[in-house]
């Protein structure tokens, strides 16, 4: 009896003196962005039509499904400059979320899936590390008519130097998903 009264006070002792300690420092958590409206802006270089690309969602995670709509084709052949933007339209104003994936941009990374002969992206931006960003890219189209889907996927706390990441691979990158769209396009 006594063996045991002693190991009790031993733990309800460094119990006290855990739970006391205040070197614990709280880890700051980071948590994923509401994104209602993600709207895809593609320039094409030497003039011509602006294609965009829009999601918005403006009940969040209701019952309402998302608005996707397309603007136009892609011209065949032609390099598109593109640009993305990001909004939490259930904040009045609506919270610009682009400026905060751009801040935090070691902890962000857009990922594109392009159907077949759709056409090819490259990424412009970079973080500090010299990974991709993916909020400015060129995406070249293809040159022969064509459809399917162009999809953009926002990976939050991806792990970026996983095999093939760097290259716009989702299949490795983990982290959780922010926002993903894919979008009915074709090349003419």
């Amino acid at each position: 009896m006594k063996t045991i009264k002693l190991l009790f006070l031993t733990l309800l002792t460094s119990t006290f003196i855990v739970s006391c300690s205040d070197d614990d420092t709280p880890q700051q958590i980071n948590e994923e962005e509401v994104i209602t409206t993600m709207t895809v802006t593609l320039i094409p270089q030497g003039g011509g039509t602006t294609v965009t690309l829009q999601t918005r969602d403006l009940d969040g995670d209701g019952p309402t499904q998302p608005v996707i709509t397309v603007s136009g084709p892609f011209a065949a052949g032609v390099i598109y400059n593109g640009s993305i933007e990001l909004l939490n339209e259930l904040e009045n104003p609506a919270e610009d979320i682009t400026e905060e994936v751009a801040e935090e941009d070691d902890e962000h990374q857009f990922f594109f899936t392009v159907g077949a002969g759709l056409g090819t992206v490259a990424y412009s931006d970079m973080d500090d590390d010299g990974n991709p960003i993916g909020l400015a890219f060129e995406f070249t189209a293809g040159g022969a008519a064509a459809q399917g889907l162009f999809a953009v996927t926002l990976r939050h706390e991806p792990d970026k130097f996983a095999p093939g990441v760097s290259d716009g691979v989702i299949n490795n990158a983990g982290g959780e998903t922010d926002i993903e769209t894919a979008f009915q396009v074709s090349v003419q």
